[in-house]
């Protein structure tokens, strides 16, 4: 046998972690379609259930300790995120900050909610529709905690759907419509709900038609991630926030 010595290098500039719930199809394509192949972004799945409440999305913080430890032992992170809008209303921030940063090495945490009120303030928007694909009662305590940071969500509309796999199911253009009536009243901006809904195809779309910014899910936590990482080498955004 022959023996070879070798040299150890850094492959990539960024270190980034994301938590994904196990019945989410969208947010992980998103994500890499989003960052550019330099952010070595590594994704690690906690169970969810099939259907969508304010008790499936609760057992997600006992989950989520073990779904953050599988993530690779010798990495230091520049940022995790965690993506379920629904269940970080309901985990709370704070908690799911710190139940990251002790179950991995992290430099920074954020997740949609937070994402977005950030999002919120760097464009100064104030009244923002909200469109959801869930009942009422699991987008409640989401719009309840935007309003405590000073974004009033006067119109909300909902695809009242329970079901996860239909929710990755819905397809562009009934986001599309259901988009342009709400963009249409006296709001500042519009939000799509949900790392599972299909959105960044149509939000530009979406844009030209109301004249107005459109932020989703993915799209501000990607970007919210690549802010906190300190110029997260996004590529292939669409959208005010990134204009």
């Amino acid at each position: 046998m022959n023996n070879f010595s070798y040299k150890l290098e850094e492959n990539y500039n960024l270190s980034m972690g994301l938590i994904v719930l196990q019945a989410d199809q969208r947010i992980e394509l998103d994500a890499r379609q989003q960052f550019d192949p330099k952010v070595n972004l590594h994704i690690s799945r906690i169970p969810s259930a099939e259907t969508v409440s304010t008790d499936t999305l609760k057992q997600m913080e006992r989950d989520l300790p073990l779904a953050v430890s599988l993530f690779p032992n010798a990495v230091n992170f520049d940022v995790v995120g965690y993506g379920c809008t629904s269940g970080t209303s309901v985990i709370g921030a704070d908690n799911i900050a710190k139940i990251i940063k002790d179950s991995c090495k992290t430099t920074h945490v954020t997740e949609p909610v937070s994402a977005l009120i950030a999002a919120c303030r760097y464009l100064n928007l104030k009244r923002v529709g909200f469109l959801s694909p869930y009942v009422e009662t699991v987008s409640s305590g989401l719009r309840q905690t935007l309003l405590l940071s000073g974004i009033e969500t006067p119109t909300f509309g909902s695809f009242n759907e329970e079901i996860e796999e239909k929710v990755v199911k819905i397809s562009t253009q009934s986001i599309f419509e259901a988009a342009v009536e709400l963009g249409g009243q006296d709001i500042d901006a519009l939000f799509l709900s949900c790392t599972n809904l299909n959105t960044l195809p149509v939000i530009k779309r979406i844009e030209e038609k109301i004249g107005k910014p459109v932020l989703s899910s993915n799209q501000v936590l990607t970007w919210h991630m690549g802010q906190l990482a300190k110029g997260g080498l996004l590529k292939n955004c669409e959208g005010s926030l990134f204009n």
